[in-house]
């Protein structure tokens, strides 16, 4: 197995190939998930879920649409949501809207179960001593 050289912080840290692509994954998942749990209330548009997203973070997570639309293709092609274009009720415009599948739901499910399991272990390791009361 190769591994990547990275400077970090002033020293030397070593990261294979696979760790980088588990990293990604961590990020592409988590981004899946929020989109996923956006859309458990109802279909929406590209637009309307990353501003959904940015305002329930407090404007923390900033959805660029370089993030946003791949994610929104993945999801579709692995059959978690649908896409179908709409004239908006409010506008006489046409907009590709998402709905989550029965699929999607499922799997999002699946993927709170996981980050919520590593919240609590990243939890653990951050604050021990609200563990051991």
């Amino acid at each position: 197995m190769s591994t990547i050289t990275q400077y970090v912080e002033g020293r030397t840290s070593s990261m294979t190939k696979q760790q980088m692509q588990q990293r990604a994954n961590l990020l592409q998942g988590t981004l899946d998930m929020l989109i996923l749990r956006t859309l458990l209330y109802g279909p929406a548009h590209g637009h309307q879920i990353g501003k959904h997203i940015q305002r329930t973070t407090n404007e923390f997570l900033q959805m660029q649409h370089g993030s946003l639309y791949p994610a929104l293709h993945r999801l579709e092609r692995r059959g978690w949501v649908t896409a179908k274009w709409e004239t908006a009720p409010d506008r006489n415009r046409e907009f590709k809207y998402y709905r989550l599948t029965e699929r999607g739901k499922k799997q999002l499910v699946a993927e709170e179960s996981q980050w919520k399991q590593m919240a609590e272990a990243v939890a653990r390791v951050m604050w021990p001593a609200a563990e051991e009361s």
